[in-house]
């Protein structure tokens, strides 16, 4: 949809206000209603939103430790420029009797450099020049609870309700008791125009499993921001709470948020990843991206597990990887090989948790993989068994916490290369802030160790 049939839509619909939605640098959409009237004359003339949006935590509170960078409080915090993407309007179905807009947005100017979006668009770019179009479906496991945002707070976010119990993967019984929810979801993500594929339980309580359609990488991004953002507030006005940490308790498995992707020929469209006069083998291309992808994995490992929380996840046993592996069809390595038509062939990139920005996991696991196609990189064997018990060399590993992934970034130079100077220092300085966060948290854990017996 261009600006032209975006304001079209507006006018037919007889819209007051439309919502324009940004994904900050940890993956949370940020947005606000915009008058039907300043909306369609600022695709021309532009919008801003305040600079705070990158320079702030989850928390929305300020970054610190970022003096004389690209925001802060020697900037006397201006609006950054936004330029909304008419082509991503999608329905609201819970606003505006079912007419509600909203309109993806990027960063524009000096913030481009760091906007998520534009790091992928920048990827996708790199990948058209190539010769390839990258083909992309997200899929996520997310928690829900018999709780409300004043409950969970109030029970200090512990002992909360899950709102099935035990472990009930793929169950016909739990889905089917929950049709209003389902059925709503799948309805509200179809007008959305992010089509739900499967939608099952998964092995825990309360915890879930969609599968987003494929489609270009751009727009299954756009996709996967809009289903996490709005799967919350389905389930908030439902009476219920979602989330999509990458393990909500200690003694349940962690939630992924995985991407199965695969290269296209430009301008065909002609999947590249089979080769059909070898054995139904992986091709040249496939395994070439997987390389680039395991080699880089260790060192972009903070865009794809970018919170305290997400190496909690990252541990053996837990169905997510702990070394960079690829394995044909085996779910205990970091990549698997999936599909044997090729149309099929894809690789599922399986360390990202679904707390990961999709833009910049995507972007991560694309610029990777084109990596080892550019520099030709040799083929990795393919691992068979138990990932958790192979021998790995150490540069394969996986850091095992935020900030060794924020300093293993920071090195980078492939990073560098991909995504810029400027992203890859302020990421790292935001993973750094969650980080000392944390250290100057004092958690239940502690109390219950130490406070008495000490």
């Amino acid at each position: 949809m261009g600006e032209a049939a975006l304001s079209k839509t507006i006018g037919q619909r007889k819209l007051t206000h439309v919502t324009i939605g940004l994904t900050d640098i940890d993956g949370v959409m940020r947005g606000k209603y915009v008058a039907a009237t300043d909306f369609i004359a600022g695709l021309e003339s532009g919008l801003g939103f305040c600079s705070s949006i990158i320079g702030w935590a989850y928390d929305d509170q300020l970054y610190t430790n970022n003096p004389g960078g690209i925001t802060g409080w020697h900037t006397g915090y201006p609006d950054i420029p936004i330029a909304a993407v008419p082509g991503t309007a999608r329905t609201l179905p819970h606003e505006f009797d079912g007419l509600g807009l909203l309109i993806l947005a990027e960063m524009a100017g000096e913030a481009t450099a760091i906007c998520p979006r534009s790091l992928l668009r920048r990827v996708v770019e790199q990948a058209d020049e190539m010769g390839f179009e990258a083909y992309v479906g997200f899929e996520y496991e997310f928690s829900l609870f018999a709780e409300t945002r004043e409950s969970v707070r109030a029970k200090h976010f512990r002992d909360l309700v899950p709102i099935s119990p035990g472990n009930f993967g793929y169950s016909v019984l739990r889905t089917a008791n929950f049709t209003e929810l389902s059925e709503a979801m799948l309805r509200d993500c179809a007008a959305m125009d992010v089509p739900l594929v499967a939608l099952h339980t998964e092995n825990g309580p309360g915890i879930w499993e969609a599968a987003i359609g494929a489609a270009d990488a751009l727009t299954a991004a756009d996709r996967a921001a809009t289903f996490k953002t709005f799967t919350k507030v389905l389930a908030q006005r439902h009476g219920l709470i979602a989330t999509f940490m990458a393990k909500p308790t200690e003694d349940q498995q962690g939630q992924g948020g995985h991407m199965h992707i695969s290269l296209r020929e430009k301008g065909s469209s002609r999947p590249l990843f089979l080769d059909k006069g070898k054995g139904d083998a992986s091709s040249e291309t496939m395994r070439q991206f997987i390389a680039g992808q395991l080699a880089l994995l260790p060192e972009l490992t903070a865009m794809v597990a970018p919170t305290i929380n997400s190496y909690t996840r990252l541990m053996p046993g837990a169905w997510a990887p702990t070394a960079a592996t690829v394995g044909e069809d085996n779910r205990t390595c970091a990549l698997r090989l999936v599909g044997r038509t090729p149309a099929s062939r894809r690789v599922e990139f399986r360390v990202a948790g679904a707390d990961a920005n999709p833009y910049l996991a995507l972007a991560a696991a694309l610029a990777s993989g084109l990596h080892g196609i550019r520099e030709r990189l040799a083929s990795t064997p393919v691992l068979t068994g138990n990932a958790y018990a192979a021998e790995t060399a150490d540069a394969l590993k996986l850091p095992a916490t935020l900030a060794e992934a924020a300093q293993r970034l920071r090195q980078s130079q492939a990073a560098r290369r991909w995504f810029g100077d400027e992203f890859v220092d302020h990421f790292a300085l935001s993973r750094d802030w969650e980080e000392q966060r944390f250290r100057a948290a004092v958690t239940s854990w502690e109390l219950e160790r130490y406070f008495e017996i000490i």
